[in-house]
């Protein structure tokens, strides 16, 4: 698990420490000290914490003139136990809300387990979301049977294209704009 870094690769484009709108700006960052744990598993030091024991994420890349934010996830997504989603929803999608952020890419291929308990945050979130959408791509089959079973597709995005896009060949305004177009022939 200490292995599995945040994508880097958009570094030249944004740094979310570097962004005096995101929730993590002036994050200082190790890169020889693990100061966070998925259990019993340290994890790489670049993930940020946003309040949950078992999931992690990196703002990867935000676009405020067209509205969209790229954040990639790590760990077991249990609203459950911890209520991660409600944790997810104030500490950091809340604050990108306000900086007028309304269309979200959460990537989630090291997400390993999804547990639910309500629906009210995705819900809430979709509410306020209202000219936008929330898509997850990449996740693991057995999480998306698990958002399926849940209900929670009626909130995320997700599903055909969403689940296998090779997202790190591309640049966040191509991976943005290829996304909005699955979206829109969707709707159409």
């Amino acid at each position: 698990m200490h292995q599995i870094e945040p994508f880097y690769l958009w570094r030249d484009d944004y740094i979310s420490a570097e962004d005096e709108r995101s929730p993590f700006y002036n994050t200082e960052y190790s890169e020889f000290y693990f100061d966070k744990q998925l259990y019993n598993y340290l994890i790489h030091p670049q993930w940020d914490a946003f309040g949950s024991n078992t999931l992690y994420i990196k703002v990867l890349f935000v676009d405020y003139d067209r509205s969209y934010a790229i954040i990639e996830m790590i760990g077991e997504w249990n609203d459950a136990i911890n209520n991660d989603i409600m944790f997810f929803k104030r500490e950091i999608i809340e604050l990108m809300m306000d900086e007028g952020i309304d269309k979200f890419i959460l990537i989630g291929e090291n997400v390993l387990n999804f547990h639910t308990s309500d629906d009210s945050y995705y819900e809430e979130w979709f509410q306020d979301v209202e000219n936008g959408w929330i898509t997850a791509i990449n996740f693991n089959e057995h999480v998306i049977d698990e958002f399926k079973i849940n209900n929670i597709d009626y909130y995320l995005n997700f599903g055909g294209e969403l689940d296998a896009l090779p997202w790190r060949t591309l640049k966040p305004l191509q991976l943005f704009k290829k996304v909005e177009e699955i979206l829109t022939k969707r709707l159409n």
